[in-house]
């Protein structure tokens, strides 16, 4: 009886795989970093080669060194960084040019243009979406008008664009699946929302030609399958989902009104909003949350560029530190209200700002400011940004702010989680199981599989590690986050 699935989880600065037995509980976890490229201000590319060994090799390694047997594993489930734009030759396979990831920005005049010549209201109405680079619209027309001969064999027929999770898909089928899901298709503004199909009037907008499209599936559905040639052994896909909606899968937020904060690279806030789209005026996101049986579930995304990267640059550029699990001892060093302020705006601001030319810069620097002072801003950066976010859905859902549901590397940092609780002045709840990302793609593919019957069955595998509770008193926490905004306003273009 095949007790385990296997979860891709292809995120921005490393893949993993992770093996997950039927309560969700992981059994095997393998990962890898890949070198990032940065070839001008403001771009930043993958490898896609990069991608594509790391996660095979990374998906050997978590099978061959568990101790479970290929007969024993269901099949997989892929979860993404999300808007990350690639283009391949359908006959080879082979990528034109390099992935351009979500946080590249080489695409903002465009963007300023769009929104120039009056095309928001269009791009917001259909996909939910702002005009931004962070999306992959912008992205693909790029790669056609920029890499040689791409847009005559576009035309022709001849590639094939997809996001990463439309890649992982081609190669591990072997060409035989160009495919994606509804949710990664609901982030590169050309997919309209509300009808659920690729938009014909944005494909005019942007010229991308329709033949370049994947195929748009539910998020719990046959991908195809894995051929024997990687894993030894042939295993089904039974889901796809990209990674922010993956985590809030994963954190079980199933009813309208939950949310869940995840803190990667970036951090993405997501509320469920129920079965209709909303629309914010605070410039947050209408998004997919999932699909599953041809019934779409909505939310409300925030998205914030630098969280995690902030402490790898931190740890890599200004080399403070070794190691990320150092920041938390270091933090605790830093004097009650030290009001050093770290606005990691490296590739512009995103939620609820959406300026892409900004950038980063250091406030508050005196002579007795360290490393730890330093650090524990680059922390709090996150949390101020959380609150940021927090404010704008507050008054967008008419409701006061309710328990958060955390997740993501940085969440193991205790010190950090309760500065978020603080500063946000609500519970923060953090889950027995951390890796929320890669469970929502398993329990995606659980779903397909028969594993579990409904959301519900899931929903009973939720697990509080531990509840933070604010403690700070409200002036501080007032005081600090106004600094914060006096900060934000002074990198903006």
């Amino acid at each position: 009886m095949a007790d385990y699935l296997l979860a891709i989880d292809q995120g921005t600065t490393s893949s993993r795989a992770i093996l997950f037995d039927r309560d969700g509980h992981v059994i095997r976890v393998a990962q890898r970093e890949f070198p990032q490229h940065f070839p001008h201000d403001g771009w930043v590319e993958h490898d896609p080669e990069d991608i594509w060994d790391t996660v095979l090799s990374t998906c050997r390694e978590a099978v061959e060194t568990s101790g479970v047997a290929l007969d024993e594993i269901a099949g997989v489930g892929i979860t993404n960084q999300r808007e990350t734009t690639l283009l391949w030759d359908r006959a080879t396979g082979k990528p034109l040019y390099n992935a351009i990831v979500w946080q590249d920005r080489r695409t903002a005049d465009f963007c300023r243009e769009l929104q120039e010549r009056g095309h928001a209201e269009l791009v917001q109405s259909h996909t939910g979406l702002l005009i931004d680079p962070y999306f992959s619209a912008t992205k693909l027309a790029w790669l056609l008008d920029n890499v040689e001969g791409a847009r005559e064999r576009a035309e022709r027929g001849e590639l094939a664009f997809g996001t990463v999770d439309t890649f992982l898909l081609w190669r591990l089928t072997g060409g035989r699946v160009h495919a994606t899901d509804a949710t990664n298709a609901s982030r590169t503004m050309l997919f309209d929302i509300n009808a659920q199909q690729w938009d014909d009037e944005l494909l005019e907008l942007f010229e991308i030609p329709s033949g370049l499209l994947p195929e748009v599936r539910d998020s719990s559905a046959d991908f195809g399958t894995v051929e024997a040639r990687w894993l030894g052994a042939e295993l089904p896909i039974g889901g796809v989902v990209g990674d922010q909606q993956a985590a809030l899968v994963g954190q079980a937020c199933f009813e309208p009104g939950m949310g869940k904060s995840t803190y990667g690279t970036g951090c993405f806030m997501i509320v469920n909003t129920g079965d209709r789209p909303a629309r914010s005026r605070n410039r947050l996101l209408s998004t997919v949350a999932y699909r599953l049986n041809g019934k779409t579930t909505y939310a409300m995304e925030g998205s914030i560029f630098v969280a995690g990267a902030a402490v790898q640059w931190l740890r890599d550029g200004l080399k403070l530190f070794k190691d990320a699990a150092e920041t938390e001892a270091l933090a605790k060093q830093t004097r009650a209200g030290h009001s050093v302020y770290l606005v990691p705006a490296f590739t512009g601001l995103g939620a609820p700002h959406w300026d892409p030319k900004a950038r980063g810069a250091i406030f508050g620097l005196t002579r007795d400011t360290g490393i730890a002072e330093i650090v524990a801003a680059g922390l709090q950066a996150v949390c101020y940004q959380t609150r940021d976010l927090q404010a704008c859905m507050s008054d967008d859902m008419g409701v006061p702010p309710g328990t958060l549901r955390v997740d993501g590397g940085m969440v193991a940092n205790s010190w950090l989680v309760q500065f978020l609780a603080d500063m946000l002045g609500v519970q923060v709840d953090r889950p027995t199981v951390l890796e929320t990302t890669a469970l929502g793609a398993a329990y995606m593919a659980g779903l397909r599989f028969g594993w579990y019957r409904d959301l519900e069955e899931i929903a009973e595998l939720w697990r509080c590690e531990r509840s933070f509770m604010p403690s700070m008193p409200e002036t501080e926490r007032e005081r600090l986050y106004r600094g914060w905004l006096e900060a934000v306003e002074r990198v903006k273009s």
